[in-house]
């Protein structure tokens, strides 16, 4: 029996050197292999290796968090999550392979959808991100033709708020985004040169008792209520940055208050770009920033993006799935 574990921990160890991919085509070529690569223990470890650097993550696929709460010392054998299928359904690259191998008539659908809608679909973008950060989210959007055209400024008004920037993606589809910032731009710039945090004027603060707990309850001003309830979908852009520290709790109750189903259908996606200025910033890893966020708290469709504001990467990524889910809405 000693020999047995020694030879089992043995191969073990051997496979933890292969990747993921490479166990995936070894359990393929016999009922031997199969088993052997299912091991609890050797997916585990992978995942929690490999999840760190994941730049994206959504509703579906999100890891629950107790593995990160439990340690190998208390895992047992009867208590062992299927951490094969939950590496494979989390990892971009098996969202990837489960969504190229969907039916073709999605595409199909969204295209003749665009022939007879003719508004194009309209995003109200606000959060921490836009305001914090030292280089400028939406002024790289505007600036930036080679990575997101943009299409005009509409004449359609809110109330209080302007008509936002119509864009266009790399398939020509318009949409629009209403930005919404909590303060002026000489607070925001004088928050940023101070390091604080500038009171947030889209929202009412409004506090109850839960338990024996003081729980925060968010209500958005009147102008911001209007955009709500006639946009078909939303964009958080979070502060990732790792040397900023956040009340995440609070920021949950404001992502809340914007999706609140009594302002617009309740099936509306949101799209969450965790960002930060530029490259060589320290980011909070995505998949830790969702659960920071509770996310898994939400009953519509999110996804979560890896986001840098300098350069744009991973903005195109998450306006995709944001237009898919859209067009996938209406089309209902």
């Amino acid at each position: 029996a000693a020999l047995n574990g020694f030879q089992i921990d043995v191969q073990l160890n051997i496979m933890s050197f292969l990747s993921p991919q490479d166990l995936c085509h070894l359990g393929s070529t016999s009922c031997y292999w199969r088993a052997a690569v299912q091991d609890p223990l050797l997916w585990r470890y992978f995942l929690l290796r490999d999840l760190p650097s994941w730049t994206s993550v959504d509703w579906k696929s999100l890891p629950d968090v107790e593995i990160f709460n439990k340690a190998f010392s208390e895992v047992s054998d009867n208590a062992l999550y299927d951490y094969m299928a939950v590496y494979k359904r989390s990892c971009p690259q098996g969202r990837r392979s489960l969504k190229s191998s969907r039916p073709r008539y999605g595409a199909v659908t969204s295209f003749l959808q665009s022939l007879v809608t003719q508004a194009e679909p309209r995003f109200a973008m606000f959060g921490p991100g836009l305001e914090e950060l030292d280089n400028s989210l939406v002024q790289k959007m505007m600036t930036c033709p080679e990575i997101l055209l943009v299409a005009g400024l509409p004449h359609r008004q809110i109330h209080g708020i302007g008509s936002g920037v119509s864009f266009q993606f790399n398939n020509g589809q318009k949409f629009n985004i209403v930005t919404l910032y909590s303060t002026t731009s000489v607070e925001r710039r004088r928050a940023r040169e101070e390091q604080a945090v500038a009171v947030n004027k889209m929202f009412y603060q409004e506090n109850s008792i839960v338990g024996n707990q003081q729980a925060v309850h968010y209500t958005v001003i009147a102008q911001v209520r209007k955009v709500c309830e006639v946009v078909d979908g939303f964009i958080y852009v979070a502060n990732a940055e790792a040397h900023r520290e956040r009340d995440r709790q609070e920021e949950l109750a404001r992502i809340l208050a914007m999706i609140d189903p009594a302002l617009g259908p309740p099936n509306r996606p949101l799209l969450v770009l965790s960002c930060v200025s530029h490259v060589g910033v320290k980011r909070i890893p995505c998949v830790y920033m969702a659960h920071q966020l509770q996310l898994n708290l939400l009953r519509q469709p999110w996804m979560m993006q890896d986001t840098v504001a300098a350069t744009l990467d991973g903005l195109l990524n998450g306006i995709e799935w944001l237009l898919e889910e859209a067009n996938c809405k209406n089309a209902q």
